[in-house]
């Protein structure tokens, strides 16, 4: 039995697990649903008095990641953290909410219909 791998990006976790369920009843061998971002950690979760000083950085509470000092710096340089950017030209990630990722290993003679299951799920492959 040969097996593939899929990688769906999706706009929420529902249409990601919806696809998910169905793959699973297609006996997919593992099927797996995150989200992701360009960054670490969670970030900030609480209170910030930032004219205490008690914040690392813009890169933290614009990014939502946890950084070092120095990374901190280099997140606070991405344009996204100004608030200006307008949201890319067509690239998968969290700016055109496709932040989403369900990834799936299946029978190869499964492939093209656990294909058109994800896609009618509205994800991308």
């Amino acid at each position: 039995m040969a097996e593939k791998g899929l990688l769906a990006y999706f706009h929420s976790p529902e249409q990601a697990e919806g696809a998910a369920a169905k793959l699973n009843a297609l006996r997919a061998i593992d099927v797996s649903v995150e989200r992701f971002d360009k960054y670490p950690g969670e970030g900030s979760t609480g209170p910030i008095n930032m004219y205490a000083g008690n914040f690392p950085g813009l890169g933290s509470i614009t990014e939502s990641g946890d950084f070092t000092p120095d990374t901190g710096v280099l997140a606070a340089a991405d344009i996204d953290a100004s608030g200006m950017s307008d949201g890319g030209q067509g690239g998968l990630g969290a700016v055109d909410g496709l932040d989403i990722v369900l990834s799936a290993v299946i029978d190869e003679n499964m492939f093209e219909q656990a294909r058109r299951v994800i896609q009618q799920a509205g994800g991308v492959i």
